[in-house]
């Protein structure tokens, strides 16, 4: 018996027949699809140690029914089905299995996590189903030789550790390097990245590396070790809860390396606010989208659809937090490849039109940083923009970056 815990579904129901002529052709050409709905999934983790990036697809749902009490897409409804998968892999299987096979979805859109995603890719590429925009580092899951129905959303991690390498190689030459990462695909792909962009010239900067389990209760005793072996800059390859408790750690420890932050656990809410605000002052990340506490965007239309949004359809907790920014954004994405798509909805042309996208800005997309798609580049967001959280807000520190 399906429980509300097990999935938020927006839309109308799955219909049992279809419309005779243009219904029967799109039940042929494209599972998932009549003439009055597309459905689709994805899975999300509601509960488990990563329990607070839920709000992704919290916000992800909310926007889509906000698209069907407006008409839909081309005349269709969105029917949206997001489950539980605790960010455990083999769950993340098990239900995306569910969604193919059960739910009969046209494609699975923005599950979140790299070990996750990866976990159900062959999958999916196997039965050639869209998984697009997943919410991982673009290079985790970027394989379009082997896996061309699968494509990213977030910053490539390479991308990222690069850009802060730069930063630090102009910023302190003499540093001592040291990374805290999460013991999976997405933490041994950014120490890589940060040892390729020192290069075989500067790789003695990086003094120590740390890893932890997901399931660890807390990073102490790393980040204890990192200090011990005299870091001065610590770059943190974390999610939000173990990144959130490194520096606060650190802060308790009384020790003061420059810190740079993983975007991906950039939340104010789901980090900093954790952490401490005090504590968090001075944490560098890299970001591309619009913090809506920052007054600049008070007359942007982005920022005003963002906060309509909010007001109508979320709580004020939600407002601040870049990971439901992130869910606004992804969804808005989705949306227009949809628009794209127009009656073509066979998962061939979903896929066609993800990765047709030039230079689409969603709503509270950072200036500079637009989402570029083709059948050559499975990497969207390219650019970054370096930013320093004062203790309430990102302030910019340079111009947009590439890695």
């Amino acid at each position: 018996m399906t429980t509300r815990r097990d999935f938020i579904q927006i839309g109308t129901a799955f219909a049992a027949c279809f419309a005779a002529g243009v219904g029967r052709s799109l039940a042929a050409d494209a599972p998932g699809v009549n003439a009055s709905e597309i459905k689709f999934g994805q899975t999300m983790p509601y509960s488990g140690p990563l329990s607070v990036l839920g709000v992704i697809g919290r916000v992800e749902a909310a926007y889509f029914q906000m698209i069907n009490d407006t008409g839909g897409v081309n005349g269709r409804k969105l029917n949206f089905v997001s489950l539980d998968d605790a960010y455990n892999p083999s769950r993340t299987v098990e239900q995306t299995r569910r969604l193919i096979e059960e739910e009969q979805v046209a494609f699975i859109f923005g599950s979140f996590g790299g070990v996750t995603t990866l976990a159900a890719r062959q999958y999916l590429n196997d039965n050639k189903t869209p998984q697009i925009f997943v919410s991982s580092a673009a290079d985790l899951v970027a394989d379009p030789a082997r896996f061309p129905w699968t494509l990213g959303l977030n910053p490539a991690i390479s991308t990222e550790a690069h850009v802060y390498v730069k930063h630090v190689l102009a910023s302190r030459p003499d540093a001592k390097i040291g990374v805290l990462y999460q013991n999976d695909t997405l933490g041994h792909g950014f120490a890589a990245g940060v040892r390729d962009g020192l290069g075989a010239s500067k790789d003695a900067m990086l003094v120590k590396e740390v890893s932890y389990e997901v399931s660890d209760p807390s990073v102490d005793s790393q980040v204890s070790t990192l200090q011990t072996a005299g870091v001065d800059t610590l770059i943190i390859a974390a999610t939000s809860r173990a990144a959130g408790q490194a520096i606060r750690r650190a802060a308790d420890l009384g020790w003061t390396p420059d810190r740079y932050l993983f975007s991906g656990a950039a939340s104010i809410v789901g980090t900093l606010k954790p952490a401490g605000l005090d504590k968090s002052k001075g944490v560098i990340s890299a970001i591309y989208a619009k913090d809506p506490s920052d007054p600049r965007w008070a007359e942007d239309a982005g920022y005003k659809a963002w906060a309509d949004f909010v007001a109508k359809r979320l709580s004020p907790k939600e407002f601040a937090d870049n990971a439901a920014v992130y869910g606004f954004n992804a969804a808005a994405v989705m949306v227009q490849v949809l628009k794209q798509c127009g009656d073509d909805l066979s998962r061939e042309n979903i896929l066609r039109q993800a990765l047709n996208l030039k230079g689409f800005m969603p709503p509270m997309g950072l200036p500079g940083t637009t989402i570029d798609t083709a059948p050559d580049n499975y990497l969207p967001v390219q650019q970054l923009q370096l930013a320093r959280f004062s203790g309430e807000r990102w302030e910019w520190l340079a111009g947009v970056s590439k890695g």
